[in-house]
């Protein structure tokens, strides 16, 4: 609804209130504009909108593929997004991750915490609320100065100024852009899982990221001691995820299912199987096993059967049972498959290492039975990506018969060879990664999980270094103020971007002339004028 309709309608609705004192029209629409998301169900359902949008545009084309950045509070993902808009002129195809390994290790009220599911879920829906809360007020900021800029207009009879910041009004684009949020392994069974989405839904999350692990025994995607559980209890709750956005009213709302069968060699469950191939046989054909003789058995033993053949699965002291090596490929494939044909939208397979041709083997085989399967992939920060790149170049050299003597496969990450040809391939491909494995191997979001983890303990070790040091307060200003200033970077203006403006707003709406403003002459933000 344009500015222009929401003053007219303001405007009758007061002509209807006479003792509604004080009240502009103008005022009211401005708030209205200022607000444009009543609730976290209207941010879900108009997310999940621009998604499913963006979903159709990289399957026509793979070069449209999305990325986002993990978050992990909501002055961060502000900062982003207005980042985003300064460079970019759009947030178009850029989102938010919300990151499980993030909460537990900077929000929940234990302290930091390893990535096992120990912190309180409730953390969870609440980060998701802070996201919104603080991007919604980017929205109120940013309206408001289009705002003052419009009265200057009109008190300077600005007549084509007045109209173009009047469109510019009524076409701008909101800071809101679509969170998917990390639900770990569901915090318990189906039924938890159930209330835990729908907490996240109604805090504004429109995709819900959850994956195969089970719940008490969760690790983090890059550690050890992974323990997956069957497809059936899997697919239960995807089914709590989806029924969560079917009551709340999101209907276009997303799930994506993450696999860390490549990493995990051990189940807690021997899968339900009611005929041989069906899909809890499927899983269990997996199974480390040995063929047992009639009559070998021994007491309190698990023994399973294949055809006519009598299995014992190898069984730990922990009462896991163990896959055979080599299967986790395979059983990503099948994870995939199965979890799309249960209503999952999206795919996450959690990789050892970033490698096109490893991800696109699986994607392409999930993909002879699912054509249009698309991936969500984690440009983790557990990979070093440097290492890695580079001893890829190396091999690839290697087998084209390329001399690589001068280079040291094992040290390939020393800074001696930063200046090489090799190590300059390798940052190309670095570079290209996202674009070229959204085109390879069927990846529609580029997501890094904890990036602002890092950049938060680099930019403070910088700060701390030079502060405390020599350079004293000469270390914040040259390298945080003074680039603050030269770069744009509206936080140099923190009063402002920490709501002052907004209030004087708001007491002028509410006072009028006795309102008693913060942005006068003597406020010392005006020493950053433009």
């Amino acid at each position: 609804m344009s500015y222009q309709t929401l003053i007219e309608n303001a405007g009758k609705l007061l002509q209807a209130n006479e003792h509604w004192t004080g009240i502009t029209p103008d005022s009211v629409a401005r708030m209205k504009i200022q607000n444009r998301f009543q609730t976290g169900l209207d941010i879900a359902r108009y997310t999940a909108g621009i998604i499913r949008s963006d979903m159709d545009k990289y399957d026509r084309d793979p070069s449209k593929y999305t990325q986002s950045l993990g978050c992990w509070h909501g002055f961060i993902g502000q900062q982003k997004v207005i980042s985003l808009k300064k460079h970019f002129g759009s947030t178009e195809r850029r989102y938010l991750y919300l990151s499980g390994w993030m909460v537990a290790a900077l929000r929940s009220e234990f302290g930091p915490l390893p990535d096992q599911s120990m912190h309180e879920k409730t953390s969870v829906p609440a980060l998701i609320e802070e996201l919104y809360t603080f991007l919604r007020q980017a929205d109120a900021r940013e309206l408001g100065m289009l705002f003052r800029d419009l009265d200057k207009a009109r008190v300077a009879a600005d007549n084509v100024g007045e109209q173009q910041l009047q469109q510019q009004i009524d076409n701008y684009q909101t800071h809101i852009v679509p969170i998917i949020a990390d639900i770990d392994a569901g915090f318990g069974n189906a039924e938890a899982t159930y209330l835990l989405a729908k907490k996240m839904i109604e805090a504004g999350a429109c995709a819900l990221q959850i994956e195969n692990q089970v719940s008490d025994e969760k690790q983090c995607g890059h550690q050890d001691g992974k323990v997956t559980v069957p497809h059936e209890d899997f697919v239960a709750k995807i089914r709590a995820c989806r029924y969560a956005f079917l009551e709340l009213g999101v209907d276009d709302g997303l799930i994506v299912a993450r696999t860390d069968s490549l990493g995990a060699g051990l189940t807690k469950q021997i899968a339900f199987s009611a005929k041989e191939g069906d899909i809890g046989d499927q899983y269990n054909s997996f199974l480390d096993c040995e063929e047992v003789a009639a009559g070998e058995h021994l007491n309190g033993e698990v023994l399973i059967t294949r055809g006519k053949t009598v299995l014992r699965p190898k069984r730990l002291r922990s009462n896991l049972y163990q896959f055979r090596e080599g299967t986790g490929a395979d059983r990503c494939v099948l994870d995939c498959i199965n979890a799309l044909q249960n209503g999952a939208d999206l795919l996450w397979i959690e990789t050892e290492k970033p490698h096109i041709e490893q991800i696109a083997s699986m994607v392409d085989r999930v993909r002879e039975v699912i054509p249009n399967a698309k991936l969500v992939y984690n440009n983790s920060p557990s990979f070093n990506w440097t290492l890695n790149f580079r001893q890829q170049v190396f091999d690839t050299w290697g087998k084209e018969g390329r001399d690589v003597s001068t280079y040291d496969r094992a040290k390939l990450m020393d800074e001696a060879y930063d200046g090489s040809a090799l190590a300059t391939e390798a940052d190309e491909r670095i570079r290209t990664f996202q674009r070229d494995s959204s085109q390879r191997a069927g990846i529609f979001h580029h997501l890094i999980t904890l990036p602002t983890y890092h950049t938060a303990a680099l930019s403070t070790d910088n700060l701390a270094k030079e502060y405390f040091g020599d350079q004293g307060m000469l270390g914040y200003v040259a390298n945080v103020q003074r680039k603050e200033i030269r770069q744009g970077i509206a936080c140099v203006k923190h009063q402002n971007m920490a709501g002052s403006d907004i209030g004087d707003d708001h007491k002028e709406f509410f006072a009028g002339e006795a309102a008693l403003k913060a942005s006068g002459v003597h406020n010392t933000m005006n020493q950053f004028a433009a």
